[in-house]
């Protein structure tokens, strides 16, 4: 498992020995096609890592249906934003397209660890800042694109 978790962005910069901290807390997962791994508004209890396969991060939108936000592959991590602020899920997720196998880390769990161990707290939380700014600049360039294409349409 040392060398999947060293290959996901998240736990790239980690120590060997932190990397196995992080791997004594991680429970395997595996998912059939289009099934739901949380709903929007569930409590969260953890985060994931996916191993292969696809999963889809998506909104039931009222009277409009599903919609996608997001397709992640193998080496993603989602389920983060609940790690520092505890609130319901603000999108469901599902196996999309074919079965996957996602690691999974119970949030008290990694509090645990990044209480017990001041440099993987630094390290991961470094990590996690960049992993929101990326995702912030692709949904600003996803908002430019649509009014762009809104202007160009007369709209």
């Amino acid at each position: 498992m040392n060398s999947v978790l060293s290959h996901v962005g998240l736990f790239s910069n980690l120590e060997p020995q932190q990397l196995e901290k992080i791997e004594a807390i991680c429970h395997a997962l595996h998912l059939e096609r289009n099934e739901i791994l949380f709903h929007e508004g569930d409590e969260p209890a953890y985060f994931y890592i996916l191993v292969k396969g696809s999963v889809r991060i998506s909104r039931i939108i009222p009277g409009m249906g599903e919609e996608a936000l997001a397709i992640l592959g193998p080496g993603s991590y989602f389920g983060e934003m609940e790690i520092f602020e505890p609130i319901p899920r603000a999108a469901q997720a599902m196996a999309h397209e074919q079965a996957c196998d996602l690691l999974a880390i119970r949030i008290a769990d990694l509090h645990q660890a990044m209480h017990e161990d001041r440099e993987l707290t630094i390290s991961l939380l470094w990590n996690f800042v960049l992993t929101l700014s990326e995702r912030l600049r692709n949904t600003n360039d996803k908002v430019m694109a649509t009014f762009a294409l809104a202007k160009f349409a007369g709209g």
